[in-house]
Parts: C-alpha cells; sequence; structure tokens
C-alpha cells in the first residue's frame, strides 16, 4: 500500500465521493461514510479525511455504506484503489454490486471464478502457442544447420 498526507479537502467532513469503474460501466456514489476492502496485507477500512492511499484490491467482496442507509456489497475479481482529495476511485475490470450479502456471496463464487477460469484457459492456450512456436523456431534452425 501507498501511504501519503494530504489536506483535507472541502466539502463533507463525514463523507466522501466513490468513483465505481469497470471496462463498461461507471458509477459516482455520494455520501460515502466507510468503504472496507482487503488487499494482499489484508483488511482495511477507509472514511472520510483518510490520507492518500493506493493498493490492488484482491479478489473477493468489498463493502462500503452510505449514510443512513445498509452496508452495501461489491463482488470484485481485483481492482485498483486510489483515494485522493477526499474521493475514492475504485477501477476493476468488471464488479458486481448488491446490499444482499448471499446474493453477493453467490455471485461472487459463480460469475467471478467462472471468468478467472476462462482467463486461465486463455493463458494456458497462449502458452502453448508459444512453446509450439520455439519448437517450430528450433526446428527450422536444425534445418538450416545441416
Amino acid at each position: 500500500m501507498l501511504h501519503a498526507r494530504v489536506d483535507e479537502g472541502a466539502g463533507d467532513v463525514n463523507t466522501f465521493v466513490m468513483h465505481l469503474q469497470d471496462a463498461t460501466s461507471y458509477e459516482r456514489i455520494e455520501h460515502v461514510e466507510s468503504f472496507v476492502g482487503a488487499d494482499d496485507s489484508g483488511s482495511f477500512g477507509v472514511q472520510a479525511g483518510h490520507e492518500r492511499l493506493m493498493t490492488s484490491l484482491v479478489f473477493g467482496l468489498a463493502r462500503y455504506r452510505v449514510a443512513g442507509e445498509p452496508w452495501q456489497y461489491i463482488a470484485l475479481p481485483r481492482a485498483l484503489l486510489y483515494m485522493l482529495e477526499g474521493e475514492l476511485y475504485v477501477s476493476a475490470r468488471r464488479y458486481f454490486r448488491d446490499r444482499d450479502y448471499r446474493r453477493m456471496s453467490d455471485a461472487l463464487t459463480a460469475r467471478l471464478r467462472g471468468e478467472e477460469d476462462e482467463l486461465k484457459q486463455v493463458r494456458e492456450s497462449l502458452r502453448r502457442m508459444e512453446e509450439e512456436m520455439f519448437k517450430r523456431l528450433w526446428e527450422l534452425g536444425r534445418e538450416r544447420a545441416d
């Protein structure tokens, strides 16, 4: 995590703005009181007036609370989190948001794990193609040597 001290900005001292974005959508959520997420070092929280922060969120559920409302959950396959001057930016390849923890947990397990499995298959296919290219290059080198 990267931490640096910043001056407190103008606006509501007890809340901040959160920007949620993925490859196809963007949401601006105002009056956020608290955000809880996890990175490689563990779970952490962000509240209004938090110092500058940048970290990479791990695969899992994060949560946030808008003033006067119950917790809402965000399922993330991984994301970049950046807090600057009273605004929190969460950027992910994809995310799902809901107030129901069980529904979010099920969505996380089913959808995001499925996407991760698809990405693993793509990586494996690329690895096999790379091996095949190196094999052919080696064979071409042998043919030239003969």
